[in-house]
């Protein structure tokens, strides 16, 4: 039973920690970037886009496609930064428990 008072302590402290995170996740800020920075998105940790920045010299081309193409890269790439920082964060986290592989806390 001592374990278990261990498990539910430590349970308990996970919760507290994931709940700080999902605080600081909007204070969190990544770039993302495509076309050698021609086009930058800056995402928060919860992946919701703060900003773009079109270099203005793409307005200029005639080829939309070739902007819209580059926005949708700087946002999948900031994602991606997004994603592997969250995941630093919540392996700080949950360092201490084994948690089975594809087990996702709820973030």
């Amino acid at each position: 039973m001592k374990n278990l008072g261990q498990m539910m302590k430590q349970a308990q402290e996970v919760q507290t920690k994931m709940q700080e995170m999902q605080e600081k996740l909007v204070e969190i800020k990544i770039t993302g970037s495509s076309g050698a920075g021609m086009v930058t998105v800056t995402l928060n940790g919860k992946a919701e886009m703060i900003s773009l920045h079109i270099d203005p010299s793409l307005f200029n081309s005639s080829d939309s496609e070739i902007v819209e193409d580059l926005i949708v890269a700087a946002f999948s790439d900031a994602k991606a930064k997004v994603e592997e920082r969250v995941s630093k964060e919540m392996s700080q986290i949950t360092g201490g428990l084994n948690l089975p592989p594809g087990f996702n806390l709820p973030i």
